[in-house]
């Protein structure tokens, strides 16, 4: 079951495509993605992999900061901090909220939150050229 207000992310990549489907949900505040966690998003443990993380809290992060202009910005990543703080299992939903911070001159600055059906996995903070 997905959460109320999520929707199928629209934006597609090759490198998010082997983790789809991915859905997305925007509020006045926060660009949040979310997903079922699944195989394709695991270790060999079962557990959800630190790399699938920090890509998705990237991916995240630089929406938000994106979303914040019209027209959007096209930010890109110069420096991504990720602190993991628990773990997640197959079959949980993940969702990676963001935290829009600052747009400067050249740079942006944004953070998120990672959970696994309510429960911290990871925050992340990052930095994008704009």
């Amino acid at each position: 079951m997905i959460p109320e207000g999520f929707a199928l992310h629209t934006r597609s990549s090759a490198v998010t495509r082997p983790w789809e489907p991915i859905y997305a949900r925007t509020t006045p505040d926060a660009f949040i993605l979310g997903l079922r966690l699944a195989e394709a998003h695991c270790n060999s443990r079962g557990l959800m992999h630190g790399g699938v993380i920090a890509a998705l809290a990237d991916n995240a992060m630089g929406l938000s900061v994106a979303q914040r202009n019209n027209p959007p910005l096209t930010p890109v990543t110069v420096n991504l901090g990720i602190d993991y703080l628990g773990m997640a299992r197959q079959g949980q939903w993940i969702d990676f909220t963001t935290v829009f911070v600052k747009i400067g001159g050249n740079l942006a600055f944004a953070s998120a939150l990672v959970h696994a059906d309510g429960s911290p996995v990871a925050r992340a903070n990052a930095t994008f050229r704009i």
